[in-house]
């Protein structure tokens, strides 16, 4: 059966939704919707027109008889996975996260989001 318009704006398509500090504002995506983007002055206006773009993308799709994604489903993911490391790593890790007072868990984690931030 193919989706209409509706039964694809009724998915949940994860929206990322980041700062523009060179313009101002807000930019919005949909990672997995490539190349569906825009941008609003505040964050609500920014919403609002992706709700706007995200339809003229999926439209501009059915159009042309391109395949659409269907949107990632976190639910596959556990959030857990276990890491072998050598004992001096570990050990390293575990004396930085005392040191800033959290889990080493928690410092991981941190560096994990810092690290993947500054390669996009």
């Amino acid at each position: 059966m193919m989706r209409t318009i509706d039964d694809y704006m009724n998915l949940h398509y994860r929206m990322e939704i980041i700062e523009d500090p060179d313009e101002g504002g807000y930019i919005v995506s949909f990672p997995d919707l490539r190349g569906c983007i825009t941008c609003g002055e505040t964050i609500e206006a920014a919403i609002a027109n992706a709700k706007d773009a995200q339809k003229a993308w999926l439209e501009a799709m059915l159009e042309d008889g391109c395949e659409i994604p269907e949107p990632d489903n976190l639910d596959k993911y556990s959030g857990q996975f276990k890491l072998r490391i050598p004992k001096s790593l570990h050990r390293e890790l575990a004396e930085h996260s005392k040191k800033e007072g959290i889990s080493m868990n928690q410092y991981c984690l941190y560096l994990l989001a810092r690290n993947d931030r500054a390669r996009n």
